[in-house]
């Protein structure tokens, strides 16, 4: 399974949000430019205009129907999740503390199919991930709390969930500290072999 925890190269400067693309076809990261004082600060952490502009096909446009929040201690790993069907596009950030954030191409045909990338979101340079359809996502606690934050395009439907077991040896994920906890649900998941049957 190839990998990387790095972002690419390529990235746009818009006044207060830099938009990088990723080495996964379609998964963008935005990071905005924070203004700090004595005070505190004030970052923007969602631009449509900005957003629209770099999805990638003429004319598309996300628009976000539910905002979600989850809460978890240091060392719980949330994952790995994903959606069938039209699947749906998710824009993901750490509201408080720390993640290490993952995304998997789970897309037939995509140039990056069965690759995985990590990246850092966090409270400090307000990082927020775009993860289009087509995804396995899941995140590892770096801190004794963190919020994350999901804001999705479509209603979620049970009926159309599908994931793949944190530590599965084929898929291959790291993570950087010792997994303190895991759901039932996400402890009983299939394989990433189990996946690809399915998706055939």
């Amino acid at each position: 399974m190839q990998n990387s925890d790095t972002l690419g190269t390529r990235s746009w400067q818009h006044g207060f949000v830099r938009v990088e693309q990723t080495e996964l076809s379609g998964v963008l990261v935005m990071v905005p430019d924070p203004f700090r004082d004595d005070r505190g600060l004030f970052t923007r952490t969602f631009d449509a205009e900005i957003f629209d502009e770099h999805l990638g096909e003429p004319g598309a446009s996300a628009r976000f129907i539910q905002d979600s929040q989850s809460r978890s201690v240091q060392g719980v790993v949330r994952g790995m999740h994903g959606r069938s069907g039209r699947g749906e596009a998710k824009l993901v950030r750490c509201a408080h503390g720390a993640v290490h954030d993952v995304v998997v191409d789970v897309r037939p045909g995509s140039p990056t199919f069965g690759r995985w990338q990590a990246f850092r979101l966090d409270d400090e340079q307000f990082r927020h991930l775009y993860i289009p359809p087509g995804f396995l996502h899941g995140f590892q606690s770096l801190t004794p709390t963190a919020d994350v934050c999901y804001r999705i395009d479509r209603p979620h439907d049970p009926r159309e969930d599908i994931a793949v077991r944190h530590d599965d040896a084929d898929l291959a994920v790291t993570w950087p500290l010792p997994i303190t906890r895991v759901s039932a649900r996400d402890a009983g998941a299939p394989g990433w072999q189990q996946l690809l049957t399915h998706l055939r």
